[in-house]
């Protein structure tokens, strides 16, 4: 889950709006107090956070957090002065990112600082559909599909390993660990399950049939 701290309603909105359709889970707060306090409660993969907050800057939330804490911070802040900057990643920012800015760099921001962090590493991504390792939940279009175990690991293994062609052995082995007993119906009935499921919420294809192949996921 990502916290949004930015006092700025249109701003904040703006960014939740975009992080949810992302697939991405999201709190927002509109001060430094609040802000703060939801931090140290909770594990965030991620937290975006304007400098200029009521009651609690953003200066003194990433001095006091890193004294606890190690969660990533990307500041937005109108401050974009080369000190500002510099002491914004001296206090333990990873990134900093002047206002007014571009969502698609805040996205392509978020998605750098969340590569080189675990919260990188406990999620999957393929064009909308967004696949939290953490909490075992599966996302398109920012709304949650509702998958069995199965599907779940389905989709885990083939957006892990997105230009593989499996066959329906080695899906079915690379999913459950057991050996594959030539039951062709098996997978065909959760490929087709997952299809309808995912097109619920949108029109574009995600799993497609390499024929005399086997499944793999759809460009």
């Amino acid at each position: 889950m990502i916290l949004i701290i930015e006092d700025d309603r249109n701003i904040n909105n703006l960014l939740c709006g975009i992080l949810k359709q992302s697939g991405y889970e999201v709190q927002s707060v509109f001060n430094g107090w609040d802000g703060y306090e939801l931090a140290l409660q909770h594990e965030y993969s991620l937290i975006l956070m304007d400098l200029m907050l009521p009651f609690k800057s953003g200066e003194e939330i990433l001095r006091e957090l890193r004294v606890r804490k190690n969660t990533p911070v990307i500041v937005l802040s109108a401050k974009n002065a080369v000190y500002n900057r510099i002491e914004v990643l001296r206090l333990g920012a990873d990134d900093f990112i002047c206002k007014p800015f571009d969502i698609d760099e805040v996205m392509l921001r978020i998605e750098a600082v969340l590569r080189r962090t675990k919260g990188a590493q406990s999620a999957l991504a393929f064009k909308d559909m967004r696949l939290d390792k953490d909490s075992k939940r599966v996302f398109v279009c920012g709304r949650e599909v509702s998958c069995t175990a199965m599907e779940y690991a389905i989709l885990e293994t083939m957006l892990s390993n997105p230009n593989k062609i499996f066959s329906k052995r080695n899906l079915f082995e690379s999913v459950t660990g057991d050996e594959y007993l030539s039951d062709e119906n098996t997978m065909n009935v959760h490929i087709s399950n997952l299809r309808k499921k995912i097109g619920r919420f949108t029109e574009e294809a995600y799993i497609e049939t390499v024929y005399g192949m086997g499944y793999r996921l759809a460009n």
